[in-house]
């Protein structure tokens, strides 16, 4: 169930910091910003937010990870992104008045930071830079969403799981010795899920990159990218 605190929880600027449209800001302006946020907690298979819900904030992620996701009309659930710390949703409520068309989920335990719509509005009146990181940041999720519908459009699967890994790498890998390690945000049926297959394909499709040497699952959380110049290949980015 959900819980609510201040933003003392948090360590007062611990969300701001984490959050790229927020790096313009100096300390100073970083604490005015941390006044006005609302700390909150969720417990994993939580909904934070229902298809149809009028939303009026921007929620960043201070810890956990969250999914979006629609229901397809066949009545499978179809994952459009993952978020994780430093994250945010809810900006599209800055423009508009449009309910939301889709359902946010705790993926494990999460705590957040929410400021209202009005109290951000006064943020974009002082600074205005923060604007256009929001701009830059949407651009980029646009970017992810056309990748996907061009993946799903043409790629073949193959090359629709490799690009997916490369992704997880660039967002969420650690480089070791060994090679790039990836704590994965969602489960084998969530990456599934995410691309529109059944669980059955991508645990198999998995098992064949593995047996190539191309990666190594760890666990069902965590795997190791050995060659990254092959998943480029495959996913036709060289």
């Amino acid at each position: 169930m959900k819980s609510t605190k201040g933003c003392s929880y948090c360590n007062h600027t611990s969300c701001v910091s984490k959050v790229p449209i927020f790096s313009s800001l100096d300390e100073r302006d970083a604490r005015d910003i941390a006044a006005l946020i609302e700390h909150k907690n969720y417990k994993k298979g939580d909904i934070l937010i229902n298809e149809g819900d009028k939303v009026n904030s921007i929620t960043i992620i201070n810890t956990g990870s969250v999914k979006a996701y629609k229901y397809t009309p066949d009545g499978r659930e179809q994952i459009l992104y993952v978020l994780t710390e430093g994250d945010f949703f809810g900006e599209r409520s800055l423009l508009s008045s449009e309910n939301a068309d889709f359902y946010i989920e705790a993926l494990d335990d999460v705590g957040v930071c929410v400021i209202t719509k009005e109290r951000f509005h006064s943020l974009l009146y002082t600074h205005p830079d923060i604007a256009i990181n929001i701009i830059d940041e949407l651009g980029k999720r646009i970017a992810t969403m056309e990748n996907a519908f061009q993946s799903i459009s043409v790629r073949n699967l193959d090359a629709r799981i490799a690009a997916l890994l490369l992704d997880y790498a660039n967002r969420y890998g650690i480089m070791t010795k060994d090679g790039v390690k990836i704590n994965l945000p969602i489960s084998r049926e969530g990456m599934a899920n995410q691309l529109g297959i059944a669980r059955e394909t991508m645990s198999r499709k998995l098992s064949q990159l593995e047996k190539k040497g191309i990666i190594l699952s760890e666990n069902n959380k965590t795997l190791i990218i050995y060659n990254m110049d092959m998943l480029d290949e495959m996913a036709g980015i060289k």
